[in-house]
């Protein structure tokens, strides 16, 4: 469906000259305050509503009259007419806005609040889909930090993980990637054959587990958190609300959230290039799952985890290992042969 941005018109209102303007003797305007007097040279003035011009000096004799008859001087009834004239244009401005306090004018407000949606959901649609922050940490593990990309453990999902072990090693939390790892992309329903293995660790971690994703909980794409409080109503795992994107960005949110250091949690996630890379720099123990399914995956992110999985499959053939884990030296002993 196609969408169309709102952009506001720009209006000029014009304001015309009430006619009662025209006679100051038959003005029936309310009160104003009245015009500071202040001192100022004796000058004639052109009668113009919009522009006062000094022309030439006053003689003494309309000095003389000015003094005499102080109701007829000309630079007071020309004040007093510029006053009441913007007065007017006041008073019709203000009845104009009030006139706008319609339900057309709520339609506007409405159709702003809608396009500020769309916008933010378009962002989230498109940065899914490019990770800028990914490409840029890319060009690193290329360079010099390939070890990075490799994860501790390696497993076809998270049925194949003991965590029972793992609570044994020390452990004391888990950390879940959403799209490809417990759900399927860009559902908000977990998926239903990990039940058994989600529960099991929920059992021996209790509500030491949550989720950290790009896309639910992201304050850029999700800023009123309502998809974040969706999946937490669907799956009954909290969803941690983060401003870095995967890889950028330090531990410091989910410690805060759990209260215990990075290195006393498991990172699980689908992208070698994002979570296990995230995981890897901040010290979490890091598990890799094969994606749960690639239909309704977009093409670029398909190309992308090729990409990825062949790299890291080709650095492992050549050697190339995993950060050691202090907790964990052989993380073997966390893989179960048998799905649970």
């Amino acid at each position: 469906m196609q969408s169309t941005s709102i952009a506001p018109w720009h209006t000029c209102y014009y304001y015309p000259v009430p006619k009662n303007l025209f006679s100051p003797h038959h003005l029936h305007l309310p009160n104003k305050k009245k015009l500071s007097e202040q001192p100022s040279k004796k000058l004639c003035i052109n009668n113009s509503f919009f522009t006062f011009t000094a022309t030439n000096s006053c003689s003494e004799d309309q000095e003389k009259n000015r003094k005499r008859y102080p109701r007829n001087d000309p630079d007071q009834e020309n004040h007093k007419l510029c006053q009441d004239f913007y007065s007017s244009i006041d008073n019709q401005e203000t009845q104009f806005r009030e006139s706008k306090r319609d339900p057309e004018s709520e339609i506007d407000n409405l159709l702003d609040i809608s396009s500020n949606m769309w916008w933010t959901d378009f962002k989230a649609f498109l940065g899914q889909r490019i990770n800028l922050e990914g490409v840029a940490s890319s060009v690193g593990i290329l360079s010099k930090d390939k070890h990075l990309a490799i994860p501790h453990v390696s497993v076809p999902d998270i049925r194949y993980i003991d965590w029972a072990e793992l609570k044994n090693r020390g452990f004391k939390g888990v950390v879940f990637d959403k799209d490809n790892t417990i759900t399927l992309p860009y559902s908000l329903s977990l998926w239903a054959p990990l039940g058994s293995s989600i529960e099991q660790c929920k059992s021996l971690f209790g509500n030491d587990i949550a989720v950290f994703s790009n896309s639910a909980g992201l304050y850029e794409y999700d800023p009123d958190g309502r998809k974040a409080k969706a999946l937490e109503d669907a799956i009954g795992i909290k969803v941690i609300r983060h401003r870095g994107k995967k890889p950028a960005g330090t531990a410091e949110e989910i410690e805060k959230h759990f209260g215990y250091e990075s290195s006393r949690l498991i990172m699980v996630g689908d992208r070698p290039f994002t979570d296990i890379v995230y995981g890897n720099r901040n010290g979490f123990f890091t598990v890799l799952t094969e994606p749960l399914s690639l239909d309704g995956e977009p093409l670029i992110v398909r190309q992308v985890r090729f990409l990825e999985v062949a790299l890291v499959n080709r650095w492992c053939g050549k050697g190339l290992k995993a950060i050691n884990h202090r907790l964990l030296p052989d993380p073997k002993e966390c893989v179960k042969d048998v799905p649970l």
